[in-house]
């Protein structure tokens, strides 16, 4: 896990690159804090940047950006949980490494199958590839989106970065965004592709951009498989497979050379996670916890269950105010965009970092793949909510409840209106109010944001599943996730977002994959 940064451009001179590229990656240097790396390719006007965080290969022959051949560079951050297989593979061919790092497969199987291969990735990754020969520089992405990048062209330049703060340590006076206060207020975050700067987007999950050097023009295409079709299987049946493919996930997750353990909140996910790496893994799980002072928001009963069945090294934390005074400054600096949480996930990393933990399993993605949120028992208000007239589903903005407010969002012909009446924050006039915008303006914005059209095909559950997991989820949670556990130097692995996971999931019948009871297929498995 590391933090990656690149420039292509024609405008600025070598050593101007160089010195742009240095800042970018010392502004990014806490999610990478185990070396620098460097690598100019200037007759294509490109140099790569890199922040490592060693977790597999800690030799120096893991060090980024990494040659392949006499043509192929990379800079990469992230995890490749099945790069032995693939590896495997490689060498079968004919193909040699001259390192146990997984950035290499990623070369090399680049080498073999070309674009091809990104599909086979099974992991969190975001990595630029240069292709001498091609003449072709790559930006990839997870196709879950669990690791962010950033990007920016305008003509002949492209930037890239793994944080938006690093386009600002590149030019302190770029351009704001003038529309993220009203993402912001809406949503309670800035949603992809938009972030607080001008022109600054994230690449789609699951997508890649190809930048061709003669040329000089970018296109994004698409590797990620599209949302797969219902299998017909039983309930034992839907059991059997979703345990299977958690077990092979959480061993996958569990590959490390550095310190590895569970964060262990005492719900249902994190216990599971808990239990399973205890199973699969030889040595003594390290599980971290924090708490509070207030026996109400504590859970720490739980996390004692579990942590002394499987006889874990337990880490557990109590914050307190003091704690909250003490670092608010810092948790602020920490955020790379803004968000209305992260906190707890900023002092969970902390203490895992304290502990000597480089890696920890969060239990995030269950909850969106499983139906356990209170969404998803909302389906069915909101299909005979849509039945009211529009002008009438209007007026709900004047109602005194806030969550009642929300109810004029469901007048919006986009589906992102539905999302919004879910968890939208605060509604367009009240946004219009506090930022002293029309009405009219903040509407226009939201009603035109866009959404994947394979939110058409869905219904029920697994409607309100596809918007808890490419909204909430991937824009609130792994976002700030990525930045408060990088801000302390920690990878967060999420083994419920495995590839293999997932797509199982979302092809077993609705009624097997939701019931009233919430996550009783997860529980049962």
């Amino acid at each position: 896990m590391c933090r990656i940064a690149g420039i292509i451009s024609n405008k600025l001179t070598e050593l101007q690159v160089q010195e742009s590229l240095q800042l970018m990656c010392d502004v990014m240097h806490k999610g990478g804090p185990d070396g620098f790396g460097y690598q100019a390719i200037p007759h294509f006007n490109l140099a790569f940047g890199h922040r490592r965080l060693s977790l597999i290969d800690l030799s120096e022959n893991g060090k980024q950006p990494m040659q392949y051949g006499a043509h192929l560079w990379i800079t990469f951050n992230g995890e490749i949980y099945n790069y032995q297989e693939l590896k495997a593979d490689l060498i079968s061919k004919g193909f040699t490494f001259q390192n146990q790092t997984d950035t290499e497969v990623i070369l090399a199987g680049y080498e073999a199958y070309g674009t091809d291969f990104f599909k086979e990735l099974k992991g969190m990754f975001a990595f630029s590839l240069f292709d001498e020969k091609a003449r072709q520089t790559f930006l990839v992405r997870d196709e879950l989106g669990i690791k962010p990048l950033y990007y920016h062209t305008k003509s002949s330049e492209l930037y890239f970065a793994s944080e938006v703060k690093a386009f600002k340590a590149f030019d302190p006076n770029w351009k704001e965004n003038k529309d993220w206060p009203i993402y912001f207020l809406s949503f309670g975050f800035v949603p992809e592709p938009y972030t607080t700067l001008e022109g600054v987007y994230n690449l789609p999950k699951g997508h890649y951009l190809i930048w061709d050097h003669v040329k000089q023009q970018s296109k994004i295409q698409k590797f990620a498989a599209s949302y797969p079709a219902t299998k017909n299987m039983d309930e034992a049946e839907a059991v059997i497979d979703t345990k299977t493919n958690l077990d092979k996930a959480v061993k996958r997750h569990l590959i490390s050379d550095a310190p590895i353990g569970v964060f262990l909140s005492g719900g249902i996910d994190s216990s599971l996670l808990s239990l399973i790496a205890n199973e699969q893994n030889a040595q003594t799980i390290n599980t971290v916890s924090i708490n509070f002072n207030e026996p109400e928001f504590s859970e720490q009963h739980y996390q004692e269950i579990i942590a002394e069945q499987i006889q874990s090294k337990h880490i557990s934390y109590t914050v307190t105010a003091k704690d909250f005074e003490e670092n608010i400054a810092q948790i602020f600096q920490d955020m790379d965009q803004p968000s209305n949480d992260g906190i707890n996930s900023w002092f969970v990393n902390k203490v895992a970092k304290e502990n000597g933990l480089k890696a920890v399993l969060s239990g995030i993605g269950a909850d969106e793949l499983f139906g356990g949120y209170p969404s998803f028992k909302r389906h069915s208000i909101i299909k005979a909510l849509q039945k009211t007239p529009r002008f009438i589903l209007r007026l709900a903005k004047y109602l005194p409840n806030d969550k009642l407010k929300r109810i004029s969002f469901l007048a919006y012909q986009n589906p992102i209106g539905e999302y919004l009446f879910l968890r939208g924050f605060y509604t367009p006039n009240v946004v219009s109010q506090l930022l002293g915008v029309s009405e009219k303006q903040v509407q226009k914005i939201l009603s035109k944001y866009p959404l994947d059209k394979e939110i058409d095909k869905l219904a029920a559950e697994d409607r309100i599943s596809w918007f808890e997991t490419n909204i909430y989820m991937q824009n609130q949670l792994l976002k700030d996730t990525d930045y408060m556990s990088m801000a302390h130097g920690v990878e967060v692995r999420v083994p419920f977002l495995d590839q293999d996971v997932v797509a199982a999931a979302q092809q077993l019948p609705t009624k097997s994959r939701f019931s009233q009871q919430p996550k009783s297929l997860l529980i049962a498995a």
